[in-house]
């Protein structure tokens, strides 16, 4: 037993974050003298991470709505529980880490009545860290949520929730009985892949895999049937009795809309095959993770892969270096656009290598945020400053109590890099964020290329606003500058749009002191021996190839300041 024993991935451990949700079934004894069973979800709470939530919320009949007593509500905390309004689901709300001095349970209970609009009179109070209140949560699981209904002898009808990929025994799959048994030996059908399977080994976590003779109706459990196949196990298809089959489908879940998007290489382009295997390996575990092949000029064969967010990106690309043992290099992120051509037909441009000519363009649209911004009052200022700053519109402005939250649009593309850094540096930690994409509308935009060595290096280049190209051009070349390790011959960098330079640093050549040899003699001797160092210098400038260290990617696309 070890602290947040569910958190099992060595990343969330380190970061403090819940990233896969985790299911665990207790027996426990209530006060009426009853044993129930309880199947409990553990969900992530980030933003990015909401595909996870949803799915969850689909499998349960009810959720506790945990509320810091000393933050109160945020902004992820409405996001997720207008989520579990949607499926229907009875809310019980419970105040956390009372035991801090800074909490104010009596204020955090006004402020969840005021902004989410729950009853909170009943709330229950704890403190997960000392164990105080924990029995009355269990109560409360037992007396206000409902007890799962389904009919024990109907057919078997069973959502798949999540599933993952173990060595041993091929893909595991995490199911939710809705009606029916499901038992060693019997064989299923998956019905959206359509796909049969024998049953070989069935069973629950408690939080280790314990194998059980059947799971029923309500019941989470897993279910391993020696599947070979990533792709035949989709998220949210139902599975039924292969000879006894249900007549309807559950309804599944909505497929994930990546938001993020960015190109994936191996440095070493003979681990190509391992990182498709890897992607493959991920893409089971996270079902909102999408990648399709693609290739690059500088860094030949790799994915173009879609994410919710920019902390699932890190997530995803951390993962795949740890897990799988791989080297990668991360383009720049960028979102989907919409360009218009002047024949009249619309692309959808992923990526910014692939912009067409100009002269075909009529005009661009980028995908417009409504952002939700949380925080306390006095950092209210630097926040609306930090909005006005990427391009946003304020439509709204409410206070709750001393927290004021804050309705914004703003263009998904300056949010993209760094927004979420700046926002917690600017409000301390303190102000939380959460966002829908609205629509695509029409902005003035330009591809800006860089240029090293008068090469362009396709994985920095990037789509942005025209009033903002010259300062991002110029920071960028200041950036590579320093991260750029000097060669021998002189490397210009310069930032381009079109063939417009707007920006360009230099970084000098090593060279060695070829006049250390003269004493006295004639100043047309030097020159001589200095002219010669130029003349091969400009020759090696012409065959030289410049080394871009992995992490100038990263760090180039950093909006500082």
């Amino acid at each position: 037993m070890k602290e947040q024993v569910l958190d099992s991935m060595e990343l969330e451990r380190e970061r403090g974050i819940t990233i896969k949700a985790q299911t665990v079934r207790l027996e426990y004894k209530a006060q009426d003298g009853e044993t129930y069973i309880l199947n409990l979800i553990d969900t992530p709470g980030h933003v990015d991470f909401t595909y996870e939530v949803s799915r969850s919320l689909s499998a349960c009949e009810g959720a506790l709505l945990v509320v810091d007593a000393s933050q109160g509500v945020e902004a992820q905390t409405l996001a997720n529980v207008y989520q579990a309004i949607d499926v229907d689901l009875e809310i019980v709300p419970v105040l956390n880490k009372i035991d801090l001095p800074a909490a104010e349970p009596d204020r955090v209970k006004a402020q969840i009545e005021d902004v989410i609009g729950i009853d909170a009179t009943e709330a229950v109070e704890i403190s997960a860290k000392t164990g105080m209140g924990v029995p009355e949560v269990l109560e409360a699981i037992v007396t206000k949520l409902p007890a799962p209904d389904g009919d024990a002898d109907a057919a078997l009808k069973a959502l798949l929730v999540d599933s993952w990929y173990d060595p041993y025994l091929g893909v595991v799959v995490l199911v939710r009985i809705i009606d029916g048994v499901l038992k060693k030996g019997m064989r299923i059908r998956m019905m959206g892949a359509d796909a049969v399977y024998t049953v070989d080994q069935v069973g629950v976590s408690t939080p280790k895999k314990t194998p059980v003779d059947a799971l029923g109706p309500g019941e989470i459990g897993y279910l391993t049937a020696q599947i070979k196949e990533v792709a035949d196990t989709s998220v949210g298809d139902t599975i039924t009795d292969d000879r006894r089959p249900t007549t309807e489908p559950l309804p599944g879940f909505k497929p994930s809309v990546p938001v993020v998007f960015c190109g994936i290489f191996p440095v070493d382009a003979n681990d190509f095959e391992d990182l498709r295997a890897a992607m493959g390996k991920l893409r089971l575990n996270d079902a909102s993770f999408e990648f399709e092949m693609e290739t690059s000029a500088a860094l030949g064969f790799g994915f173009r892969c879609g994410f919710l967010g920019l902390l699932h990106l890190e997530i995803i690309r951390e993962r795949l270096e740890r897990e799988f043992n791989l080297d990668l290099i991360t383009t720049a992120p960028s979102v989907v656009y919409d360009i218009h051509l002047t024949d009249g037909s619309k692309i959808e441009l992923h990526n910014p290598a692939d912009l067409p000519d100009p002269v075909r363009i009529d005009h661009m649209e980028e995908p417009w945020i409504k952002a939700t911004i949380m925080a306390p009052d006095e950092y209210l200022g630097g926040i609306l400053k930090l909005c006005e700053e990427r391009r946003g519109v304020q439509q709204d402005l409410t206070y709750a109590g001393s927290r004021a939250m804050v309705v914004y649009e703003l263009p998904l593309n300056e949010v993209v890099f760094d927004f979420y850094d700046r926002l917690k540096s600017v409000s301390k930690g303190y102000a939380s964020f959460d966002y829908q994409i609205v629509e695509h509308r029409p902005g003035d935009l330009v591809k800006m290329q860089l240029l090293v060595n008068e090469e362009p290096v396709d994985a920095l280049s990037i789509i942005v606003h025209r009033e903002k190209a010259e300062a991002r051009g110029r920071s960028m070349c200041e950036k590579l500058k320093d991260l750029i390790p000097r060669h021998m011959f002189k490397i210009p960098i310069q930032a381009a749009i079109g063939g417009r330079v707007i920006a360009r640093e230099t970084i000098a050549a090593l060279r060695k002191d070829v006049t250390a040899k003269c004493y006295g003699g004639d100043a047309t001797r030097k020159r001589k021996l200095l002219e010669k160092q130029k003349a091969g210098k400009k020759k090696m400038r012409q065959f030289g190839r410049v080394e871009i260290p992995q992490e100038a990617f990263i760090k180039a696309l950093k909006i500082d300041g």
